[in-house]
């Protein structure tokens, strides 16, 4: 990967441009009015909101076998295992990766993944089209991820209101204060801070500590990748994050779930020294 070629943005155009063509494939195999039917016998929804809001340190803990910018993170890629490790450490919620090109991924991981713990799923993916959405609660999907920069107002609202009538409210991403702005005149509850730049793959961890003060008290605040100390989530909560998704940190580790349990240990740990907890966002 070249760096003219992360600059362009060909990478996330690239990305888009394959989605929408597989969405259309697949549309071809499985008519939309199949997987309405399929997502009506889907499992109950798990509160994947409520989940981020407990009185704890709440991570989302990501499962992805790659990474364009990382390259192949885990060979031992195992999702019932990953997921019954990190359900075990204490991990709130979960997210898959679905992305096949890119990221190796498939909506089978989410399937088995969410199987085997009674943690609420997140399908991490680039969603363009209402067909995903209804591809995601098929799969017992109990939230879905939508990003702000790949979508126009009309779209990104109209995909929060699909996900609420089938019963999953969207994170929506964003990594500017415009795209923030976006996101909450849409109506999102759930707003997540990606730290990585999508057009240059860049990561700053400040990019949260920057925005956080812009997300309402009462949506839920989510910062979002870089993540790997117990010093930048206890910085994060200070400043007003609800909770953390974390995946190629963990994903790297010989065991991930032991490590997110480590993980969470000295964060509680860290609070406990400082005599601090999180705290409110201020307005």
């Amino acid at each position: 990967m070249s760096i003219a070629e992360t600059k362009t943005g060909t990478i996330l155009s690239r990305i888009i441009e394959s989605r929408r063509e597989q969405v259309a494939r697949r549309q071809r195999i499985i008519p939309e009015t199949v997987l309405r039917i399929a997502a009506g016998k889907s499992d109950a929804r798990r509160d994947f909101a409520g989940a981020l809001t407990r009185g704890k340190v709440n991570v989302i803990a990501e499962i992805k076998k790659a990474s364009p910018s990382a390259g192949l993170l885990r060979r031992d890629f195992e999702p019932v295992a990953l997921a019954r490790g990190f359900e075990q450490a204490g991990a709130a919620a979960l997210s898959v990766l679905t992305e096949e090109e890119n990221f190796q991924g498939a909506l089978a991981h989410l399937r088995d993944a969410r199987s085997v713990v009674q943690l609420p799923v997140l399908r991490k993916d680039f969603i363009v089209d209402s067909y995903q959405v209804w591809e995601a609660r098929a799969a017992n999907a109990d939230s879905f991820l939508l990003i702000a920069a790949v979508l126009d107002d009309a779209t990104l609202a109209g995909l929060l209101a699909l996900g609420r009538d089938v019963g999953m409210e969207a994170l929506v991403e964003v990594h500017t204060a415009e795209e923030l702005r976006r996101a909450l005149a849409a109506g999102a509850h759930i707003v997540g801070v990606n730290n990585r730049n999508l057009h240059t793959l860049e990561v700053r961890v400040e990019t949260s500590l920057e925005l956080v003060e812009m997300i309402p008290e009462d949506r839920v605040a989510v910062s979002e990748s870089g993540l790997r100390s117990a010093e930048d989530l206890r910085k994060l909560r200070a400043a007003g994050f609800d909770a953390f998704l974390i995946g190629e940190s963990l994903m790297r580790e010989a065991d991930p779930g032991a490590a997110l349990g480590r993980l969470i240990a000295a964060v509680c740990e860290a609070g406990r020294d400082s005599g601090a907890g999180s705290s409110d966002r201020s307005r």
